[in-house]
C-alpha cells in the first residue's frame, strides 16, 4: 500500500459561495501545501459552478457527483466510475447533507480500498441539533434554551412558551437567522424549511464571544488534534469571514467532553458563545471540518494531513497545542476559466488536465 504522502485523495464541498463557502477547498490547500504531501487531490462537485472545478492549483483533476438527495446508490456507482479512473485512496467529505450516504457506504467503499475517517450512523445522529440538548443536559454541557420545531405558529406565543426574542432560528442541516419579531421568524422558518426540511430549531440569543474549535477525533474518545479560534467578522449567515487563534481551556474541555461522550471518529467543528457571565453555551457540533480550517495549517497544525495520518494508522498523531495571536481574513477572487473545461463539467461531469469522455 502506497504511503500516505502519495495518497489519492477525493474531497467534496469544493464549492466558494461568498455567504457560505464550503470547506473543501480549504482542506484541499491544506493538503496540497504540506511540506511532507506529495500526493494529489481529486475534488468532488454537485454543480458545474462549484469553483473547485477549475482550481487546478488545489484539484488536480475534478467530477461532479449526484447531490446527495439521489441516495447512497447512486453515489457508489459514481464513485465506482471515478475509482475505476483515478485509483482513490481515501474520500474527506466536507458536507453535513452528504455524510448520511457516505457512513451507509462505508463498508463498499472500504472494499474498493478506499478509506474515510468518519462517525458512526449513532454517533452522527447524536450530535444533531434535534438530539443535542439531550445530549448536553447528560453530560452537563450548557446550551442556549432551545425547541425544536414543526409548527410556526410558535412564533405568535413566544412570551407564553418563556422565551423572548430576538431568537436564532436554524434549519435542520444548515442556514440560521437571527429573527426579531413574529414576521421575520416566520419567514426564516419558511424559507428554511422549503430548503432543509423540518424540524428548524429555535434558540435564544446568548450574549458574548464566537469561539470555534476544529478537531479530529480518534473514535476511542480522545481529541487528537485541534484548533481554536474567535470570530471577528462573520457573512450574513453568521459564517466567519475574519477570525483569530486563541487559547480557550473552557473551550477545550467541552470539546473533549463531547469527544469522549460521543466516542468521535473523524472531523468536527464545535461552535460556541463564552457569555459575558463568563461561561461556554454549546451552539452546535458540526460533523466535518470548518471553510476555515487552512487555519491549522496557517499554525502549523495542518488537521486534514492528521486525518491521512490516522487513515494511515501512525502511531502518536497527537498534535501540540497552536500558539494563539495568529489572524485570518478570507477575501474573494475571481477564478480564470478555460470555456473548454466548464464545457467538459456540463457534457462530462468532468475537469483536469485532460478533456476526455468520462462520464460513463
Amino acid at each position: 500500500m502506497r504511503n500516505w504522502r502519495h495518497w489519492k485523495v477525493a474531497v467534496t464541498g469544493i464549492n466558494a459561495h461568498a455567504e457560505n463557502p464550503g470547506p473543501g477547498l480549504a482542506v484541499a490547500r491544506c493538503l496540497v501545501e504540506h511540506r511532507e504531501f506529495r500526493g494529489s487531490v481529486l475534488g468532488l462537485a454537485y454543480d458545474a459552478l462549484d469553483a473547485g472545478l477549475y482550481d487546478h492549483e488545489n484539484c488536480q483533476s475534478s467530477y461532479l457527483i449526484p447531490y446527495p438527495s439521489a441516495g447512497d446508490e447512486a453515489l457508489l456507482e459514481r464513485i465506482k466510475v471515478i475509482h475505476a479512473l483515478e485509483g482513490i485512496d481515501a474520500v474527506i467529505p466536507c458536507l453535513d447533507s452528504e455524510l448520511q450516504n457516505f457512513i451507509s457506504l462505508r463498508s463498499e467503499l472500504a472494499g474498493l480500498g478506499i478509506k474515510m475517517l468518519i462517525p458512526s450512523r449513532d454517533q452522527f445522529n447524536l450530535r444533531a441539533k434535534n438530539h443535542l440538548v439531550d445530549l448536553c443536559s447528560k453530560i452537563g454541557v450548557a446550551v442556549p434554551r432551545s425547541k425544536m420545531l414543526t409548527d410556526p405558529g410558535f412564533f405568535d406565543r413566544v412570551a407564553r412558551e418563556g422565551f423572548e426574542y430576538p431568537l436564532v432560528v436554524k434549519g435542520v442541516f444548515y442556514d440560521a437567522a437571527i429573527v426579531y419579531n413574529a414576521f421575520e421568524a416566520k419567514a426564516a422558518f419558511s424559507r428554511l424549511v422549503g430548503k432543509w426540511g423540518y424540524p428548524c430549531l429555535v434558540q435564544e440569543v446568548v450574549n458574548g464571544d464566537e469561539l470555534n474549535l476544529a478537531g479530529v477525533g480518534d473514535g476511542q474518545g480522545n481529541l487528537s488534534g485541534y484548533v481554536m479560534m474567535r470570530k471577528r467578522a462573520v457573512t450574513d449567515k453568521g459564517k466567519a469571514w475574519a477570525g483569530v487563534t486563541v487559547v480557550d481551556e473552557a473551550l477545550h474541555a467541552t470539546a473533549s467532553k463531547l469527544v469522549r461522550a460521543l466516542a468521535w471518529r473523524g472531523p468536527l467543528e464545535v461552535e460556541v458563545i463564552k457569555g459575558t457571565d463568563g461561561k461556554i453555551y454549546l451552539i452546535e457540533i458540526n460533523p466535518r471540518f470548518p471553510s476555515w480550517i487552512y487555519l491549522s495549517h496557517a499554525v502549523d497544525r495542518n488537521l486534514p494531513v492528521a486525518v491521512l495520518r490516522m487513515l494511515a494508522d501512525e502511531k502518536d498523531v497527537q498534535l501540540t497545542q497552536h500558539e494563539p495571536g495568529t489572524f485570518f481574513i478570507r477575501h474573494a477572487r475571481e477564478l480564470i476559466v478555460n470555456l473548454k473545461d466548464f464545457e467538459s463539467v456540463l457534457v462530462n461531469g468532468y475537469c483536469g488536465g485532460d478533456v476526455v469522455d468520462r462520464s460513463a
